[in-house]
């Protein structure tokens, strides 16, 4: 069974330093062990405070690559797309700046070609059975859904492909799958908003169901890490 620590913060403010200080902590520790470490990083505006604070962080980012946990099926200068994200905040300026991007391949053709060309890009940067992340970031939407894991959606099925074809709010995606998120050394729960207290309480609920909740599917053998701030935890125990 999956076990989760709840951590939570007392401010937005310090939900975005904690984040940047804990997956910057875990970058150290993997870069002591390997010459390279692999991130995964949520999209969306949740987390963008925190990227822009852990672009400042003197970290060898040379060893370091980025990668996305999902991304829209979008130009990458498009307001939508998650790899602008990154770059106005993480990659902007700073030490930051000098990771190692590798942004979803959205522009070569179907999804299912982006599909394929995300996973030849995952076997290259961690060959094996499947991609070994160093730490992933998530986030959790007020339905259940983290990354683009959506409920009632095909790509919630996917057991054996690295990458999956997901829709959420209208639009196409790819999203790592539930077992290579489930892979990762490390994961981290964001969590931030009122909204989103109701989809905390039902992920850290044993009883809760997969479909419903879909970011359960994400089940590491590790101890899985949510940082929130009050409002999201609400009367959240984990």
């Amino acid at each position: 069974m999956t076990t989760y620590r709840l951590v939570v913060t007392s401010s937005a403010d310090d939900l975005a330093r904690r984040v940047a200080e804990t997956i910057a902590s875990r970058l150290d520790l993997a870069l002591a062990e390997r010459d390279r470490a692999l991130i995964a990083l949520a999209g969306g505006e949740t987390p963008r405070a925190a990227y822009t604070l852990l672009g400042q962080e003197h970290l060898p980012w040379e060893r370091v690559d980025v990668l996305l946990g999902d991304e829209r099926m979008v130009p990458p200068d498009a307001a939508a797309s998650n790899a602008r994200m990154l770059r106005e905040t993480l990659l902007e300026s700073g030490p930051g700046h000098g990771a190692r991007f590798h942004p979803v391949p959205t522009e070569v053709g179907s999804a299912e070609a982006c599909a394929e060309a995300y996973t030849a890009l995952l076997a290259q940067l961690s060959p094996g059975a499947i991609p070994i992340f160093d730490v992933v970031l998530l986030g959790l939407g007020d339905d259940g859904h983290t990354a683009s894991l959506f409920p009632g959606t095909a790509a919630c099925l996917e057991r054996v492909k690295p990458v999956t074809i997901g829709e959420g709010k209208g639009l196409p995606r790819l999203s790592l799958s539930a077992p290579v998120l489930s892979a990762a050394r490390q994961v981290i729960f964001l969590v931030s908003g009122v909204t989103k207290a109701e989809a905390l309480r039902r992920l850290l609920d044993p009883q809760e169901s997969v479909e419903r909740t879909p970011a359960r599917l994400v089940s590491p053998a590790t101890e899985v890490l949510i940082l929130a701030d009050a409002a999201a935890a609400g009367t959240a125990t984990a």
